[in-house]
């Protein structure tokens, strides 16, 4: 990481520092991977500028081409956080991946909601233990978050519940526009709480309820894939930070044969998640979790139980 501030920045007043920063805009980082169209509409900045002030950060961040190895070299010391389940570890090749965005979809009560309130509990454990000594930023869309369920899942690790509870940030998202700006309001929250995991729960209950009938639903994809690129985003500007998010399913009626449930939201959040689960019922407590879609993972299942201490195998 270099030590350039907004404010070495070429022709980068007060002014200007105070309307990036309003916009959640912190660092030169955040600065060189915003689109300069966005950065007018965000920050009301002008188009000319804006172009500039992205290109100079671009340069600052040094962001052109790098070698296959150099990549490689990032992706080996990549942290994840512990599911608490061996088995889900195994089958994500470790864990949930930092800088990169995770989707759990699947019907209701497979152990979505479960898995974000285990992964807010593991992020604060040390590194040793599959965390990242981190906290969490939990926005909750559906009203679902459960501080007594944190504290049997703190307890069955032996931790300190207060301890674990004051290390969860929540965020109550009341509508689809609430919850995007939450998640605009989400870097100056990672600076100042020590964030290392921000969950959306869930990501689309808000726009499949506001945006009814097929006249919205151009609309509504395209604040849908603005919102994921915000996500993506933040995964990408913080070396140390996982981002997941949970997604329901609807049927597909013209499917006769297999599986007719998919994820809702289509290709957009197809294309704007890393790695992709979809999670089933097994028998009583057991779920099972399939990768669905990952750049570097099988298609694979893996077995995992919901208790009422959390995730086990």
């Amino acid at each position: 990481m270099n030590n350039v501030k907004l404010e070495d920045l070429p022709g980068v007043g007060e002014v200007t520092i105070k309307k990036l920063k309003d916009a959640g805009i912190l660092t030169v980082r955040s600065l060189a991977l915003y689109p300069p169209s966005m950065l007018q509409e965000d920050v009301g900045l002008g188009e000319k500028i804006s172009e500039k002030l992205v290109k100079a950060a671009q340069d600052v961040e040094n962001m052109g081409f790098e070698s296959a190895k150099e990549i490689w070299e990032q992706r080996r010391n990549l942290k994840r956080i512990t599911t608490g389940s061996a088995n889900l570890d195994e089958l994500l090749a470790g864990g949930i991946e930092t800088r990169a965005v995770t989707e759990f979809f699947g019907e209701y009560r497979t152990g979505k909601t479960q898995i974000m309130h285990q992964l807010c509990v593991n992020v604060q454990l040390p590194y040793e233990q599959g965390g990242l000594e981190g906290n969490a930023l939990y926005i909750d869309s559906e009203g679902t978050f459960r501080p007594e369920r944190i504290i049997g899942m703190a307890e069955g690790l032996d931790l300190d519940y207060n301890k674990i509870l004051k290390g969860i940030v929540v965020g109550r998202a009341y509508n689809s526009d609430h919850q995007i700006l939450l998640v605009k309001k989400a870097p100056q929250m990672i600076s100042e709480n020590n964030i290392k995991l921000v969950i959306v729960d869930s990501l689309i209950g808000h726009f499949r309820s506001e945006y009814i009938g097929r006249g919205t639903l151009a609309n509504r994809q395209q604040m849908i894939n603005q919102h994921l690129h915000d996500l993506m985003r933040l995964s990408e500007i913080y070396d140390e930070l996982a981002v997941a998010f949970t997604n329901q399913v609807s049927s597909k009626p013209d499917v006769f044969y297999g599986n007719p449930t998919t994820h809702t939201g289509g290709n957009i959040i197809a294309h704007g998640s890393t790695i992709r689960l979809y999670l089933r019922k097994g028998k009583g407590e057991q779920r099972i979790a399939k990768v669905v879609d990952a750049p570097n993972l099988p298609e694979a299942d893996a077995i995992f139980s919901i208790t009422d201490e959390g995730i086990k195998d």
